[in-house]
């Protein structure tokens, strides 16, 4: 709970009427501020925040009812309790006049000391009520940004694990983990709704002699670029996957024949060729690889182990018949 204690206004231009005040309230646990008109009111409101403002109605320039409803009508006042001290307090109209003002209750004078120690009481219980009402809430909106920050580092993490455990860690894209689950996907569907696909699979041609000579950062960075120019030569429906060392394969989405199997086989095969400057350490290594491709289309009926074998057996005729090549299977 904070350690401010309550703070308590009163406002009453007649000074022997403070001087009262001041001793009728000494026993109160709260802080007691006075006010000699309505702007000096207005302006230590600005300034604090009072558990209860003890408000005299007749003040010149501006009364009682015009700094209650001023007080009310703002935002950052208006849950003010404010308590009326005037000796009209018969009058039934002025009493009217001030709830609507914003007053919460009304104190006659001649005051009462048990009336009115009773009343300011009553507010001062209300206000460290509330305060500890305040308090529980923003602990608890706290607590609640902290469990919402726990839980977003938490499913971050898991997202990060999972990605993790589904994609190659030097390239970033799939590794044979995703691409045996998105192949089988692929399967279910062409059951179901007889969605052609094709599955190549890319060996690269020459990638030995760039890691050994150039070494393993070399052949790393080579790896890298090449998955980079599959990607970026394949379509977002298409899945490009390393399935270790220099294997990669490529799920063909929307590959209803062979010669388009073979076309888009083809174009990778030749952006693979193109010359690449790698950038090792503080060196620039240029390289030359290959690729031998082997495809093949699903068929109705085939499983997994059946489609991926043809695919591989494809790939591995295409190295046998001179390498930078496709090869239907």
């Amino acid at each position: 709970m904070t350690s401010n204690r309550p703070k308590i206004l009163v406002v009453d231009d007649t000074p022997a009427n403070l001087v009262a005040m001041r001793r009728l309230l000494a026993r109160a646990d709260a802080d007691i501020f006075e006010a000699a008109s309505g702007n000096e009111a207005l302006a230590l409101c600005l300034d604090h925040q009072f558990a209860l403002v003890l408000l005299d109605v007749n003040m010149p320039e501006m009364d009682g009812f015009e700094v209650a409803k001023l007080i009310s009508e703002s935002d950052h006042l208006s849950e003010t309790p404010i308590i009326f001290v005037t000796a009209a307090y018969a009058d039934d109209v002025n009493r009217i006049k001030g709830y609507t003002s914003g007053a919460v209750d009304y104190i006659a004078k001649p005051i009462n000391d048990v009336i009115l120690q009773s009343k300011v009481r009553v507010f001062l219980e209300l206000y460290r009520a509330r305060a500890l009402l305040q308090q529980a809430l923003d602990e608890l909106s706290l607590r609640n940004e902290q469990l919402s920050a726990e839980v977003a580092e938490r499913t971050r993490m898991e997202e990060l694990v999972r990605h993790q455990a589904t994609h190659d860690a030097l390239t970033g894209i799939p590794n044979r983990v995703l691409f045996r689950d998105r192949l089988e996907a692929a399967i279910a569907l062409a059951e179901e709704r007889d969605a052609p696909f094709a599955l190549a699979y890319i060996d690269i041609d020459g990638f030995k002699g760039v890691n050994d000579n150039e070494g393993h950062a070399a052949g790393d960075a080579l790896l890298k670029v090449i998955a980079a120019r599959i990607a970026g030569r394949t379509r977002a429906s298409d899945t490009v996957a390393r399935l270790g060392g220099d294997e990669f394969a490529v799920l063909l989405h929307d590959a209803p024949d062979a010669s388009t199997a073979l076309a888009r086989c083809q174009t990778l095969c030749d952006v693979i060729a193109q010359p690449y400057t790698l950038d090792v350490g503080d060196r620039h290594v240029p390289a030359q690889v290959g690729a031998s491709i082997g495809v093949t289309l699903y068929r109705a009926g085939a499983a997994y182990d059946d489609i991926v074998a043809a695919a591989d057996e494809a790939m591995y005729t295409a190295k046998r018949s001179g390498k930078n090549r496709c090869v239907l299977g």
